[in-house]
């Protein structure tokens, strides 16, 4: 059996069999959290996009067929997962619709106000430093743009008994898990207005999103 806190630890950073075969499933389980989350804002067809921490790439699928005539970007910071984001997107690539690269939430290769949208799925856990990283998001967004995190675990959830059972795992793998007032609270610390949180509590979902200032 593979040990648990390296199972764990592909959450964060993917890598090898274990890490493609991690990729495949989350692509899999998060599909309708996804689509869930994305109908929380508004997005039009000619956005440019961001998704941070693009893992298996479905996100950026599905945000290129609704940005029809938008331009659709990702980054992560695991080689395994930027290579299995660029294959299920090969066609957009190619199309030159998506661009997808390695890289830091911490330090995006991006210009100021790039973006009209920066999504982000079942990946904040592992941000270095959440207000801080939220910040580096809104430097790339433009003005009124939003930035949304979309999860299926936080403190306080219907499956929050579930969550305390991977506390003794924090001394190895780095994550954090938010309430819903903490996710609030970190964007306002960050800088951004019209803050929201949404929660679909029977099945464990939550979104939390802020625009930049104008």
């Amino acid at each position: 059996m593979p040990d648990p806190v390296k199972v764990i630890g592909q959450f964060n950073k993917p890598s090898g069999w274990l890490g493609r075969l991690n990729l495949w499933d989350m692509n899999r389980r998060h599909s309708a959290l996804t689509d869930w989350g994305l109908k929380q804002v508004s997005i039009s067809s000619g956005d440019t996009i961001l998704d941070v921490g693009c893992g298996g790439g479905r996100t950026i699928n599905k945000l290129a067929v609704i940005a029809r005539e938008g331009k659709i970007y990702g980054i992560d910071h695991a080689e395994t997962s930027v290579a299995a984001s660029g294959k299920i997107n090969r066609k957009w690539i190619e199309a030159g619709r998506v661009e997808i690269q390695q890289a830091s939430v911490s330090h995006l290769p991006f210009a100021d106000q790039a973006f009209d949208l920066v999504t982000a799925v079942e990946t904040h856990y592992y941000w270095p430093e959440l207000v801080a990283d939220l910040r580096e998001v809104m430097r790339v967004l433009k003005p009124r743009g939003t930035c949304i995190i979309i999860a299926e675990t936080y403190k306080g959830g219907k499956f929050d008994k579930k969550l305390r059972r991977l506390e003794e795992l924090k001394k190895y793998v780095q994550y954090s898990h938010l309430t819903v007032e903490e996710h609030r609270e970190v964007f306002v610390r960050a800088g951004y207005s019209d803050v929201q949180v949404v929660e679909e509590y029977e099945r464990g979902w939550l979104c939390a999103m802020g625009r930049k200032p104008a």
